[in-house]
């Protein structure tokens, strides 16, 4: 499967479209909108994900773990080939995530991506999200 925007397709139509994927837990459709060589970093992954097929073992982890987790983006700029997403994902911790049992609570967690854009594709991206949100949410730390 590929999902690959025409070279006019604007990048804001990309980044949604890539939302819109990931609420459909597709994980080849999610995969599809990342180059095949792309490097993407997630700040709760210890090692960048390489190409589509580790950006499909992030986000299984992440499905599996909260598997009704839906993506809302509450802001988007895009600037030539870069794009910065501003977006949060709520759901109910049902699984296993960071070698953290299920605690069966509902989390929601803020996050910003930042996407480099080529050719109707993702080359690169950062996955900055808020990991002690999600740890105080599931009962690991003290609320502030």
């Amino acid at each position: 499967m590929s999902v690959q925007a025409s070279a006019t397709m604007p990048g804001e139509r990309l980044v949604t479209d890539l939302i819109a994927a990931w609420n459909t837990h597709d994980l080849d459709l999610a995969a599809a909108f990342f180059a095949p060589d792309c490097v993407n970093n997630d700040v709760a992954l210890a090692q960048p994900q390489q190409g589509r097929a580790g950006i499909r073992r992030a986000l299984a982890g992440y499905f599996q773990a909260i598997p009704d987790v839906t993506f809302t983006l509450s802001d988007l700029i895009v600037a030539g080939e870069r794009a910065v997403a501003l977006w949060t994902a709520r759901g109910t911790h049902l699984g296993t995530l960071m070698n953290i049992p299920a605690s069966g609570r509902h989390v929601t967690v803020r996050g910003v991506s930042t996407f480099t854009l080529q050719e109707g594709q993702i080359t690169k991206a950062d996955f900055i999200w808020d990991v002690a949100g999600l740890l105080r949410a599931i009962g690991l730390l003290p609320e502030l």
